[in-house]
């Protein structure tokens, strides 16, 4: 089992040192290295990557508007020789955080991590299915995404609505958008995320789930009807 892997750092010196590491691991499979978030980007959208060994203070783009960027995320290892990030570093569900200069013993410890991460996804999606977690109510919930019917704007909150109940989360939709399929999850309206498997009918303003009339953007009904078509 390998994870495929990007490094992105605009220090040559520094992407080489963890090309190279990355190479030496017989878990790890390195699809490129890149010295800006631009060319990786790119390169994520014909390649699947697991892993991304990504620095923070890069010109133009950072690393951390480059993960606020991507529609959905890889596992992240920062890798920076700036300590003051550590902790928005883990807002963003950071794998781990290593400080340059990197050893080998700290280095393999990461990916030890990352791999654990990764086979404890693998076996939670085969045993009960795709599920999220939210936090409501100062309570961590799992949420099985196949019972998710919508998500809708309320506030500064997301009302996440499901098969049982709905709960309130602090947080945006951007952040629900980036971490649903989007095979089975589309944005019909700037307040509403559907569960394209939960929709009975629709029409050019409204896209119904049970007695309930959600609002269909103009320019969304063509991508909800190309959604329901492949699913």
């Amino acid at each position: 089992m390998k994870l495929n892997c990007v490094v992105v750092d605009d220090s040559s010196i520094q992407r080489m040192i963890i090309a190279k590491l990355v190479n030496n691991h017989t878990n790890l499979n390195l699809i490129g290295d890149f010295s800006n978030a631009i060319e990786a980007k790119s390169c994520m959208t014909v390649h699947n990557v697991d892993l991304i060994f990504l620095d923070i203070e890069m010109p133009v783009i950072s690393g951390f508007d480059f993960l606020d960027g991507l529609k959905t995320k890889p596992q992240i290892i920062f890798v920076t020789s700036k300590a003051e990030y550590a902790m928005k570093a883990f807002d963003y569900d950071a794998t781990d955080y290593l400080q340059k200069p990197i050893s080998i013993e700290r280095f393999n410890a990461s990916v030890r991590r990352a791999i654990d991460q990764f086979l404890l996804k693998k076996e939670n999606k085969e045993d009960e299915g795709e599920h999220i977690f939210i936090k409501s109510n100062l309570k961590k919930l799992k949420i099985f995404t196949s019972k998710i019917k919508w998500i809708e704007a309320f506030g500064d909150y997301v009302k996440v609505v499901t098969e049982d109940d709905s709960n309130l989360v602090l947080s945006t939709m951007k952040s629900f958008e980036n971490d649903l399929s989007k095979e089975k999850f589309i944005r019909v309206h700037k307040s509403f995320i559907v569960n394209i498997d939960k929709i009975d009918r629709f029409n050019s303003k409204f896209a119904e789930i049970g007695v309930t009339k959600i609002p269909l953007s103009r320019n969304k009904k063509e991508d909800l009807v190309k959604a329901l078509a492949y699913s």
